[in-house]
């Protein structure tokens, strides 16, 4: 997505009297401008607070992988969807409309139903959402979410939307306006911003309170408001959904720098959660298991909690999935040593704790 920004800026095919400057590269600085001041409109007013580490490093993964996807299509030369459009916009069911209008808005009505269709599937099928799920983990929803595309996906898309172009026999000019007004809306609706008349703008686009929703960890929610112009596909096959999600992203462990957001792509299954771990509180329940197998019996409290202790060590220090502070592990060591030697010498609990670490 948005890949084509970097072959618009060498790709001139038109002349226009005024302004002097082609369409493709008048397409450029419209995209730029706009996601600087998408961007200002974030800064200025938020919808939701990010610190400025977390929205910088979202930064950095998104544009890499924009930078990367520009270059590998490119290579492929994938993205010049305008080539395909001049060579077949003549053979193609709108051949047969005589009216340029309609054409224009068949044209654009279409390829915007084939992405919602394309973006539905994403999230239905497995083998798809394998790739998009990348686009889901930013957990630090902005404009620049909207670069935030596996390459997979990306050429998928491309190869489709190619196919359509062909069929239906659209001209490149109207492949280069629905791309540019595309972008737009794209950076528009991941925008964490809000502002008065949102909601009456809904019934027709898809807003950015609206695509929140589509960015909900929540199963339910996040398979809804798949549009990416118009929201009247949602609502005329009954994908629509307007709640406020509690949380942005996907469930899960997930990478978020640019290298292995690539990987993540390929990863079929999410990886086990790094818990943290409270060893005191693991102890505790332990021995309070323990405790209620022997029906509670007194004189014996000590001995449960030293048991149940060096279980949970061998058990936690054995799991290489769980992340434990390197401080607390060394303590941990050291009270293990304490116990053994204050039960050696006949210490009672309260004389232990005087000699505790």
């Amino acid at each position: 997505m948005l890949n084509q920004l970097l072959s618009l800026i060498s790709f001139y095919q038109f002349n226009w009297s005024w302004p002097a400057l082609s369409p493709s590269t008048s397409g450029v600085f419209i995209l730029l401008f706009s996601f600087a001041a998408f961007a200002a409109m974030e800064k200025h007013a938020p919808r939701h607070k990010v610190s400025t580490q977390c929205l910088r490093q979202s930064y950095n993964s998104n544009l890499s992988l924009f930078m990367f996807n520009s270059l590998i299509m490119s290579l492929l030369s994938a993205s010049m969807l305008w080539i395909v459009a001049r060579q077949h916009f003549s053979q193609g069911l709108l051949s047969y409309i005589p009216n340029s209008g309609w054409k224009i808005a068949l044209s654009l009505l279409s390829l915007d139903l084939l992405l919602y269709v394309w973006h539905k599937a994403c999230h239905r099928y497995d083998g798809l959402w394998m790739f998009h799920k990348v686009h889901h983990n930013d957990p630090y929803l902005n404009v620049s979410t909207g670069f935030r595309v596996h390459v997979t996906e990306l050429f998928m898309g491309y190869i489709l939307k190619a196919t359509v172009i062909i069929a239906m026999g659209i001209d490149e000019l109207t492949v280069l306006v629905n791309e540019v007004v595309t972008t737009l809306f794209i950076m528009f609706h991941h925008t964490n911003s809000s502002f008065k008349g949102e909601r009456w703008l809904g019934y027709m686009f898809t807003t950015p309170s609206l695509h929140r929703t589509h960015h909900s960890v929540e199963r339910k929610e996040h398979d809804s408001n798949y549009g990416a112009i118009l929201s009247i596909w949602d609502r005329l096959f009954g994908t629509l959904l307007e709640v406020e999600p509690k949380k942005i992203g996907i469930n899960g462990y997930s990478p978020l720098d640019f290298i292995n957001l690539v990987k993540f792509g390929f990863v079929e299954k999410l990886p086990p959660v790094p818990l943290p771990v409270n060893l005191d509180v693991m102890i505790a329940e332990a021995a309070y298991y323990k405790a209620e197998k022997r029906k509670f019996e007194p004189g014996q409290e000590w001995d449960d909690w030293l048991e149940a202790k060096k279980e949970i060590m061998q058990m936690v220090f054995s799991n290489k999935n769980v992340r434990i502070n390197p401080f607390i592990a060394i303590q941990h060591k050291m009270e293990k040593w304490l116990d053994n030697l204050c039960c050696s010498l006949g210490f009672c609990e309260e004389q232990r704790h005087n000699y505790s670490w």
